[in-house]
């Protein structure tokens, strides 16, 4: 158990903690000289059942009140320590408020410098102290009249916290967190760290990170609780021996983490709820500059009101936090903010959120959302999600920021990092399978719709990967086939008029005979005694079939031809050393032109199958299965490629992104 002391400066907080433990948490020279504590002090106290009692020694000036905060996050109990002849204090009051802001409701207050008063003036005090914990987590405290000169008290406050202590329990859930609020070198061990572990467990030679920073650490050796150990856990003051190439003390700096590899994601924006504390004079403004504490790190900002302009004293709401730099936080973490001179503590509040919107955090709908996490237990924020718009969950996201990484609830549906509750699952499903079905119906000479059409039919807002996952699904349940770049329902054929598809047969030959430098419309036309806009019509419905592409002006391309040219673009870039070939190893390659060389170049830049550097052209694997799978003499080459049949499903929506591609007809712009 880690208890913390606080109250005002020369309230006896340091004295009381030596007569408990026997160690002096003062440290530092100056605080030795001065006779007040200026940064944390630290102590711990074994106990008979093999428990270790660890203390936080906080200053009580308020020109030290940001180390104050630095040390009370993440604790067990409050120690509050109130000088019988000095009676309640201002840093009394901001301390306590400060605790409760933080959530602490286990605590005892110690009334010291008992043996200086009389019993009226303690009785006085007593009832002073009772009418400020009114209200607060704290309310139901024990108050112990104590003296460190007669030993007074002690012994009550030692067995109190040893009770304490056998049935406090601190749940070790989650990837590992340590808010580091010490770094220091020590002869002969390099650079240790010390700090409150929050969640999960370390152990020597466990590999984590520095956040914000992201700078990789091993952990050499470790204590908890002030003794050697493999092992540390939550809810224990730890030591970690860290080692990292060229690491020193000042690479590390109060206020980062140490943290397990997953939850390293520094943010700068950040969604809570703040409560305002009564006590402040007027409301708080939209936009008002703030200091904020969080673990150990202190951090200038803003704070947005995300519900009306203003924010009355006592009152709580929903605010963004913007920060000057990024930070470590995940959601359920406790915050303080101070005024922006940084002089007095004006509330504090929970983080709720990591992930905030660009655009629209005030919308009902973000806001909706933001009260259903207020609650800040993942195991009751993931149902109601799902059983609110709109409907579904981005897991890895949710697992990360309330480091839950194996949460589920009962009844949902998951698929592609993605939970769905049942309802929304299937009208997501119905709403593909209607806007093909739509869709084939007013085109009945078209073979589908492209991924970039398709979700705008369902759902022009829908984030892409959401878009992927459900077409994933319905692909793999084969509610959906794929034909290159086009979805399509089940059994949909597109078929020609008997006009057309006899002019078709005449006409396909001719392209096939010269399948690299295909005759143009107009040559097509003469070819077979028809008019150019006959001609030109049936191309182009040829081209929404998918059996030809328009590269140029009036210049088609067989499908089949498409894909062997990509094959061979493949077998240009293998002949390299680095992968960028020219023009002319193209141009050769196809024994043609240099002009229908550069014009099929170009049509490959445009729909992201090769990328141009000057006089260079790479080939993006990604996007080989664009035009299916290569015929004819350089079939050859599909064994060193991934092309995949263009009938039935492809692997593009996985791996490559064929939803940004222009449809294959929009050869000229």
């Amino acid at each position: 158990m880690i208890i913390c002391t606080a109250g005002h400066i020369d309230h006896g907080k340091t004295a009381l903690v030596r007569s408990l433990t026997g160690v002096d948490a003062d440290r530092l020279a100056e605080e030795k000289a001065r006779g007040i504590t200026i940064d944390l002090g630290f102590a711990y106290l074994p106990l008979p059942d093999g428990n270790v009692l660890g203390f936080v020694d906080v200053p009580g000036h308020e020109k030290f009140v940001h180390n104050m905060l630095a040390g009370v996050s993440g604790l067990d109990f409050a120690l509050l320590v109130v000088a019988a002849d000095d009676g309640v204090m201002p840093q009394t009051v901001e301390h306590l408020h400060i605790l409760d802001l933080l959530g602490l409701s286990q605590g005892m207050v110690a009334l010291t410098k008992a043996d200086l008063v009389e019993e009226e003036r303690l009785a006085a005090v007593t009832a002073d102290i009772r009418a400020l914990l009114s209200g607060t987590g704290l309310a139901d405290a024990p108050i112990i009249l104590t003296s460190v000169l007669d030993g007074r008290g002690v012994e009550v406050i030692s067995s109190c916290l040893s009770e304490k202590a056998a049935i406090t329990r601190r749940k070790a859930e989650g990837g590992f967190r340590l808010a580091v609020d010490r770094a220091f070198t020590l002869a002969g061990a390099g650079v240790v760290v010390t700090g409150t572990a929050f969640s999960g467990h370390v152990s020597v030679g466990d590999r984590l990170l520095l956040t914000p920073s992201g700078r990789e650490v091993r952990v050499r050796s470790l204590h908890a609780q002030n003794r050697q150990t493999d092992r540390g856990s939550a809810g224990q003051r730890l030591a970690l021996n860290l080692v990292s190439p060229r690491l020193g003390k000042d690479d590390i700096a109060r206020g980062e983490w140490v943290v397990d590899p997953a939850l390293h994601f520094p943010v700068d924006r950040i969604d809570a709820t703040f409560r305002l504390l009564k006590a402040e004079k007027r409301p708080l403004a939209h936009w008002t500059p703030v200091h904020l504490h969080l673990g150990a790190v202190h951090m200038p900002g803003r704070i947005a009101l995300l519900s009306g302009d203003s924010l009355a004293p006592g009152e709580e709401g929903l605010v963004q936090l913007v920060l000057e730099r990024p930070i470590g936080a995940l959601a359920g973490d406790r915050f303080i903010l101070r005024d922006q001179s940084a002089r007095r503590t004006i509330g504090g509040g929970r983080v709720i959120d990591l992930f905030p919107p660009n655009r629209g955090r005030r919308l009902p709908g973000r806001l909706a959302v933001l009260e259903t996490q207020s609650c800040c237990d993942p195991a009751v924020i993931l149902p109601r999600l799902l059983n609110q718009p709109p409907g579904w969950v981005e897991m890895d996201r949710f697992r990360l920021q309330w480091n839950s990484p194996g949460i589920e609830t009962p009844g949902m549906v998951s698929s592609g990092g993605f939970a769905f509750s049942p309802e929304t699952w299937r009208a997501l499903r119905e709403k593909v399978l209607a806007a093909l079905a739509a869709h084939h119906e007013a085109n009945p000479d078209q073979p589908g719709l492209q991924g970039p059409r398709l979700k705008s039919a369902v759902d022009p807002k829908m984030p892409q990967a959401l878009f992927t996952c459900v077409i994933e699904a319905a692909l793999s349940d084969r509610a959906v086939e794929m034909d290159g770049p086009w979805y399509r329902l089940p059994g949909h054929e597109v078929r020609l008029s008997p006009g057309d598809e006899l002019l078709w047969e005449e006409a396909e030959p001719l392209l096939a005979a010269q399948r690299f430098r295909p005759p143009r419309v107009r040559d097509l036309a003469g070819a077979l005694d028809v008019s150019e806009a006959e001609m030109r019509g049936l191309m182009k419905r040829l081209a929404r079939m998918g059996r030809v592409v328009l590269v140029a002006q009036d210049h088609y391309f067989l499908r089949p031809t498409m894909a062997e040219m990509a094959a061979i673009l493949v077998d240009c870039a293998q002949e390299s050393s680095d992968g960028w070939f020219t023009a002319a190893a193209f141009r050769n390659r196809l024994s043609n032109g240099r002009k229908v060389a550069i014009q099929l170049l170009e049509y490959f830049d445009r729909v992201g199958l090769t990328i141009r550097k000057g006089d260079l052209r790479k080939v993006r694997e990604d996007r080989l299965t664009l035009f299916g799978t290569p015929v004819g003499r350089e079939a050859s080459l599909v064994g060193r490629t991934d092309f995949n049949s263009g009938n039935g499903r492809s692997p593009a929506v996985g791996g490559f992104d064929s939803h940004s591609l222009p449809p294959i007809s929009d050869g000229l712009r």
